[in-house]
């Protein structure tokens, strides 16, 4: 929105240029979304506390977790509303880019929303079945990536890191079935991992940052050949969106760091992990955004290990998944589990980047 009023104010003003710049605009989305978040988070808190919208806590989880009984959740709509109004402001919204990530924003957002409320409604930690939650990710996962390959068919290709010459044309179904496997896992692997206070949202700003370079490089034409990966045109424009989930996810920190005052909830976790997937499918760096994104993934094996050994053999690996329960019932305190995942987080993006240059 801002970008067409500058271009119709630079008419008058050429100075209002500077509107245009992605730079400049990054900044301010990031800025806006941090504002909005924080500004409109102690409202929704008080509400949604209002309304009794607590987190339902397992009963057979660590026990130190039933002190947060009561805690309100849903917060994630804080960080939906802070992304959609930055965005809608700052981005160009004549990208397809862009557009996609809205329609993952919304749509995994009712998802999510529709779960927290089962959950709260019937007073249990069951929400929308596994099923029904899968088929209604990969509607909407689905929607997005035929909208990807109507306006971008000829950035089909699957490229592998640290090799600057292995870049593979594949086929349209593979990459239907490869997108959806990483959006629709990632924002499960973020549902998992929303399990300690501030234990999710950091990681996903970090992980945006980091997609937010890749984006700026990718979309630029000298950049991208300096680092042997290929260009792709208008992806530059998805460092705006990036930096608006870095405004919003440190403006929800502010209330979800420990001990929390609200809990993110489906609504946040869900979309914010297939914002994610997207994310690194649009900019066709899936492995890279892997690595990235390992403690995600960590979490989310830990879960398929345990339920596998246990119908097979009837024995658990660990004490309780998704793994960071089994690292609290192993006497770790909350704080420095939460931590030690976040540090975890940053050598692994700061390995990933590293594989954009040695090719």
């Amino acid at each position: 929105m801002i970008e067409y009023l500058s271009n119709y104010l630079i008419e008058y003003n050429q100075n209002f240029a500077v509107l245009n710049y992605l730079t400049l605009r990054t900044v301010a989305g990031t800025i806006t979304a941090l504002l909005i978040s924080i500004f409109f988070g102690e409202f929704l808190i008080n509400a949604l506390s209002r309304f009794q919208f607590s987190q339902i806590i397992r009963e057979d989880g660590p026990k130190t977790h039933l002190s947060k009984s009561g805690t309100p959740t849903m917060g994630g709509i804080i960080i939906i509303i802070s992304l959609l109004v930055s965005n809608l402001l700052w981005s160009d919204l004549g990208n397809s880019f862009i557009w996609i990530l809205l329609w993952v924003t919304l749509s995994f957002g009712i998802i999510g929303f529709s779960d927290d409320y089962l959950k709260i409604k019937y007073k249990n930690s069951k929400g929308l079945s596994g099923f029904q939650k899968l088929i209604f990710q990969s509607m909407a996962a689905l929607f997005a990536i035929y909208i990807y390959i109507a306006n971008h068919e000829n950035d089909i290709y699957f490229m592998l890191p640290f090799y600057k010459d292995l870049i593979f044309p594949i086929s349209t179904i593979f990459f239907i079935f490869f997108s959806w496997f990483v959006i629709v896992g990632s924002s499960n692997a973020v549902n998992l991992t929303d399990g300690l206070d501030g234990l999710a949202i950091l990681p996903v700003i970090l992980i945006a940052g980091a997609l937010g370079i890749v984006a700026y490089a990718s979309g630029n034409t000298i950049i991208s050949a300096y680092l042997y990966i290929p260009y792709i045109q208008d992806s530059g424009e998805l460092i705006v969106f990036c930096g608006s989930v870095i405004g919003a996810g440190i403006g929800f920190l502010w209330f979800n760091s420990y001990p929390a005052q609200v809990f993110m909830g489906d609504v946040g976790s869900l979309t914010l992990g297939a914002i994610l997937g997207c994310l690194a499918v649009m900019l066709r760096h899936e492995i890279v955004f892997a690595i990235m994104a390992g403690v995600f993934v960590l979490e989310a094996l830990s879960v398929i290990i345990q339920v596998a050994s246990y119908k097979t053999r009837r024995k658990r690996v660990f004490l309780m998944a998704p793994i960071h329960h089994h690292f609290e019932l192993k006497g770790w305190p909350e704080p420095k589990i939460i931590v030690r995942f976040w540090i975890i987080t940053l050598l692994l993006i700061l390995f990933a980047l590293a594989s954009l240059k040695i090719r």
